[in-house]
């Protein structure tokens, strides 16, 4: 009897043991999420030994629900970096623990106390060449300009990267943005200009997937969204281009939802993931930056491909960082302003 309990227990142990060594991870499906387990998930797991089980989910609104419900089940999502924040601030995230993830190599500010980078990109104007040719939109005024540019748009249909682009349309120099946006009545400005161009937005767009299937299939003329969407519909036949002056320089990143079942577990695979090895693969699949800098040191992104990227000097120096700060203050406002527009 005494062997057989022995043999339990330790049959039992080895059972938590086998559990523990698991992570459910959450994205955003498309050709982006295939894109981070090609480059990120799948190699990690067979080098760790850590099993991955993947969803799609709808963002943080999500993880509000599973965490007041007290039924989390998921143990790492990637996120926008101003949705990170905003939900840092409500309580709904795990402090990171940079003793166990290295940041070290990171490019500065790129990672946060509750989301640690996983990639650089651009939220752009994008249009149909076989509307335009190759002489699209250069700015955000020649987005917004029906007289000569007239066709159908799509448009972001959440406020995150919606507002800035309207005030530039409108006139404000990019490096004023965020301080108009610093208000109700800036915020309205925004919002103003962009009800002036809705008689032409046929789609407001509420995932990358859909912004580059409106291109593949020719749906709309032009549409803001995610560079890297726009690059992998282009290889698949979509007839579209984009340009950088005047986009909005982001990032996204993975974070901990509070009281996800595998933390510890999630930690370790975070700290994996993000190193350069991983880092330097995902522009194969899509043309997102590395957070990790280093990514640029192991000959595995050449000068071509860097140079493609978000994140390379040139192209950065040309567009609005996003500011985090301002996230965090008002996109709940504003979020709720925009939805109002939006139903009117």
């Amino acid at each position: 009897m005494k062997l057989k309990a022995l043999v339990a227990a330790a049959t039992s142990l080895i059972a938590i043991d086998v559990l523990a060594e698991q992570v459910t991870i959450a994205s955003w499906g498309g050709s982006y999420q295939e894109a981070q387990s090609k480059a990120l998930f799948e190699p990690a797991a067979a080098k760790t030994g850590i099993e991955v089980k993947q969803e799609t989910y709808g963002g943080m609104s999500d993880i509000r629900l599973q965490v007041s419900s007290g039924k989390v089940t998921l143990d790492i999502v990637a996120s926008g970096s101003g949705s990170a924040a905003r939900a840092a601030a409500e309580g709904l995230l795990e402090t990171l623990d940079y003793q166990v993830i290295d940041v070290s190599t990171f490019y500065p500010n790129l990672y946060t106390d509750h989301c640690v980078g996983g990639d650089v990109f651009s939220t752009v104007y994008a249009w149909n060449t076989d509307t335009y040719g190759e002489n699209g939109p250069q700015s955000w005024m020649d987005f917004f300009d029906v007289e000569k540019f007239p066709g159908k748009r799509a448009y972001r249909g959440k406020v995150a990267g919606a507002l800035e682009p309207a005030l530039m349309a409108d006139g404000v120099a990019p490096e004023d943005v965020y301080e108009m946006l610093d208000s109700e009545a800036g915020i309205e400005r925004a919002i103003d200009k962009i009800r002036s161009l809705r008689p032409h937005i046929d789609v407001f767009w509420t995932s990358g997937a859909q912004h580059a299937q409106l291109m593949k299939d020719g749906e709309v003329d032009m549409t803001t969204g995610w560079n890297g969407r726009f690059d992998n519909a282009a290889k698949d036949g979509a007839k579209v281009m984009y340009g950088f002056k005047q986009a909005l320089l982001d990032y996204d990143c993975f974070a901990i939802p509070k009281g996800a079942p595998n933390k510890d577990t999630a930690m370790r695979f975070l700290s994996e993931i993000s190193k350069a090895e991983y880092q330097d693969d995902l522009p194969k699949y899509i043309t997102y930056g590395p957070t990790n800098r280093a990514a640029y040191e192991t000959g595995e992104i050449d000068a071509q491909t860097a140079a493609s990227l978000p994140s390379s000097p040139a192209n950065a120096a040309m567009q609005l960082p996003v500011s985090l700060e301002w996230y965090a203050k008002w996109e709940t406002i504003a979020e709720e302003m925009y939805a109002e527009m939006l139903t009117e």
